[in-house]
């Protein structure tokens, strides 16, 4: 028996809105090792952004736990009233959103160092040195003094990795992060994304993107329904699904392209 203690384990998730009228996640369960990079795919609605915002600790829960390294940091009980969150631990997870979330009035490099001098209490000396090292390794060494604004949709993204980077985090969630993007620009935050992926950052990622989810993915999640249907290697996933509903999604994604 495998008692090995997961890095991240979900238990009997269960998340609604409208007053529990509409159920998005319906006692789902989800456990990844240290070294995955979990890439969630399937349909919209199927609960797959809902899933990483309350990894993330954004969402009140119906029921069930979310633990990393052990330790329950998102939890209810079917009988409590709110979801139990606890900030220290859900500060040790970056998330990048699709819509980047940069502070407008604020240049890039006052983003990057915002929270590690606020919520850290890291000097600006040496915030500001980290912040221009990921800048230079992101290729955004002439932006530090930019202001949003004057970015490229790519630009932004690549700021918003750099920035959830600041905080040195145990785990990475990226949602849909190059949807909002022109085609062009797809390909340099994949690359950086999957640069991150081979430094050994373990992962979770919502991306329609199938091309993307086979490089990056040491797992393929197929959730539908507001349950996981298929958890399988990409190569398993892409060429020999188990489940009907995962073979056809495929399907029908691979024929839109």
């Amino acid at each position: 028996m495998n008692n090995r203690q997961s890095f991240i384990e979900v238990r009997d998730l269960h998340k609604s809105y409208g007053q529990g009228h509409v159920q998005v996640i319906k006692g789902l369960s989800l456990s990844m090792d240290n070294k995955d990079r979990v890439v969630v795919i399937g349909p919209s609605g199927g609960g797959k952004s809902t899933l990483l915002r309350c990894v993330m600790g954004l969402e009140q829960i119906d029921s069930g736990s979310i633990s990393l390294e052990g330790k329950a940091y998102v939890k209810r009980g079917a009988s409590e009233k709110r979801t139990a969150i606890d900030t220290s631990t859900r500060s040790s997870i970056g998330m990048v959103f699709q819509s980047y979330t940069l502070f407008p009035h604020l240049s890039v490099m006052q983003n990057l160092t915002l929270a590690p001098i606020k919520s850290r209490g890291v000097s600006t000396s040496v915030a500001t040195e980290r912040a221009r090292a990921l800048l230079d390794r992101f290729g955004l060494s002439g932006k530090a003094n930019e202001y949003p604004n004057r970015l490229s949709g790519g630009q932004k993204q690549r700021v918003a990795i750099a920035r959830a980077l600041m905080l040195d985090p145990k785990l990475m969630l990226f949602d849909e992060v190059t949807s909002a993007l022109d085609p062009e620009l797809v390909s340099e935050v994949e690359q950086m994304i999957i640069g991150l992926a081979e430094n050994g950052l373990p992962m979770m990622i919502v991306t329609h993107d199938m091309w993307f989810a086979r490089r990056v993915a040491t797992r393929v999640i197929f959730c539908a329904d507001g349950v996981i249907q298929e958890d399988a290697s990409p190569q398993e996933f892409f060429e020999n699904p188990k489940n009907q509903r995962t073979r056809d999604f495929i399907e029908n994604v691979l024929h839109a392209r």
